[in-house]
């Protein structure tokens, strides 16, 4: 079994893929726009998506590492990420910090990178795009 987060963007959905792209190497897997979708959405199970323009990501994948993360422009207003975030651990403390730098231009950082009693570098912040994460440099056990 695997979860995997979808997120949700109002309109900015392939913006998101390329500043993640360059913020944590994520890899685009997938991405089809809503233009590609068949006119006869009803036999589709999309009858209720309501209208976008075609260029719009109806769905996209990206590949961090081992991981997926999946993504979206809704037809709807894009949902308020709240009680959650989405974790991002390395065991390598320079790409943690590079990944939480990355990540926290245009954003808010909610708390400052720092060594922790369980991380050699751990911090959380807000990206521009209203995204959650709590980034981490694991400790190896025996250090």
């Amino acid at each position: 079994m695997q979860i995997t987060p979808y997120l949700f963007f109002s309109g900015n959905c392939e913006e998101a893929i390329a500043f993640y792209h360059q913020a944590i190497d994520a890899h685009l897997a997938f991405k089809m726009t809503w233009g590609d979708m068949p006119p006869d959405r009803a036999h589709h199970g999309c009858d209720s998506a309501g209208p976008l323009p075609a260029e719009k990501i109806m769905h996209a994948q990206l590949r961090i590492g081992d991981s997926e993360l999946l993504m979206c422009d809704s037809p709807d207003t894009a949902p308020v990420m709240a009680g959650s975030a989405i974790a991002l651990s390395t065991v390598d403390l320079a790409e943690g910090k590079r990944w939480f730098d990355n990540l926290a231009v245009g954003g808010t950082i909610t708390r400052p990178w720092e060594e922790t009693f369980w991380a050699s570098g751990f911090g959380m912040l807000t990206d521009r795009f209203s995204i959650a994460w709590m980034v981490s440099a694991v400790k190896q056990q025996g250090r």
